[in-house]
């Protein structure tokens, strides 16, 4: 678990299960992944987090905040996907509630996430990445210190040639605090 003052980072529980679907079923919250999961999808992805963590140490996160709500989203390491062209490496994920937006949650959980990566789990770098119109989240990365690597930035191998979530930008940040983004 990772704490923050006014957030825990924690291994999920049976309980965040029915939020999480609420969550990732609002197409105002996933407007930038361009799907919504039902039910039934919600709880496949929430297994394959579970597991990632147990075959990996570390992963995505539930997210609560103490006296507000119990969970509010989740935020989290991950390893990237085999298919984009920055892997193998590790990436920082995020994706809050609606109603937890706009209060500097997912930049405070993700700087935790951060630390995290670099002192306990000594990567030596860490990548974000997201479709280009995806202003809040390239805000968060970049308030975070990452620092975009436009000639990293890629056409999403999941997404449809053409559609407006297809192109992504590549955001990276160093242990050492380098950012390998030509800058």
């Amino acid at each position: 678990m990772l704490t923050t003052p006014r957030l825990k980072l924690r291994h999920w529980r049976e309980a965040d299960l029915e939020p999480l679907a609420a969550m990732t079923s609002d197409p105002v919250v996933m407007r930038y992944f361009g799907v919504t999961r039902d039910r039934v999808q919600s709880d496949a992805w929430a297994a394959r987090v579970r597991a990632h963590i147990e075959r990996h140490g570390f992963g995505i996160l539930a997210v609560e905040a103490p006296g507000v709500a119990p969970f509010i989203g989740f935020v989290g390491l991950s390893t990237v996907p085999p298919d984009f062209p920055m892997a193998p490496g590790v990436e920082i994920v995020w994706t809050l509630a609606a109603a937890f937006w706009r209060r500097g949650y997912a930049t405070e959980a993700a700087r935790a996430a951060l630390d995290d990566g670099f002192s306990r789990l000594r990567f030596a770098e860490i990548v974000a990445f997201t479709a280009v119109i995806n202003a809040p989240s390239r805000a968060v990365m970049e308030r975070l210190g990452m620092r975009r690597d436009a000639a990293g930035d890629f056409d999403n191998p999941r997404v449809s040639a053409g559609h407006e979530l297809c192109r992504h930008v590549l955001y990276r940040i160093r242990a050492d605090g380098g950012n390998n983004s030509g800058l």
